[in-house]
């Protein structure tokens, strides 16, 4: 047999490798190469030569991945320039409460936001901050956020 007609197999296995290895990334970018290689099979099960699987190979797995970082990108994430925020970005404006009061020089703070205790430092430089106190996020700096007191609190605001 030539090795033409055995390489359908070799497409086969790469593409349960590929698509295994999808599972444990987070790309999103395995499954198509994955699909390309099950295209690539497919052809040499149909006894075509290795240039027109590596043709089909190539055109399905572009095509897939070009498809769908369009449609990622226009639709799901968000055109240039979103104003959706993620992650660290998301804090500011954020309500977090102070679970350990202002200590030190610069007024370091323990403040929890989300789930996570951050060192919060006052953004005037000088509020003190209590125990139980609402603060809302300023800005965050490296892992440190800035916080100010909260005013103005909302009708029906629950005290912890």
């Amino acid at each position: 047999m030539e090795l033409d007609q055995l390489a359908w197999i070799f497409w086969l296995l790469l593409s349960v490798g590929l698509i295994v290895a999808e599972v444990f990334t987070l790309g999103f970018v395995l499954l198509w190469f994955g699909l390309g290689a099950i295209a690539a099979a497919i052809v040499g099960m149909f006894g075509l030569g290795l240039g027109w699987q590596f043709a089909a190979f190539v055109a399905v797995s572009g095509g897939l991945t070009m498809m769908s970082r369009t449609i990622l990108a226009n639709y799901i994430w968000g055109k240039e320039g979103s104003d959706v925020k993620m992650g660290m970005d998301s804090l500011p404006g954020k309500i977090g409460t102070v679970t350990s009061p202002s200590q030190g020089a610069l007024n370091a703070a323990a403040v929890k936001v989300f789930g996570s205790e951050w060192t919060a430092y006052p953004y005037d430089g000088e509020t003190q901050f209590t125990d139980g106190e609402k603060v809302e996020v300023v800005s965050v700096k490296g892992s440190s956020i800035y916080v100010r007191s909260i005013t103005k609190e909302l009708p029906g605001w629950k005290q912890d």
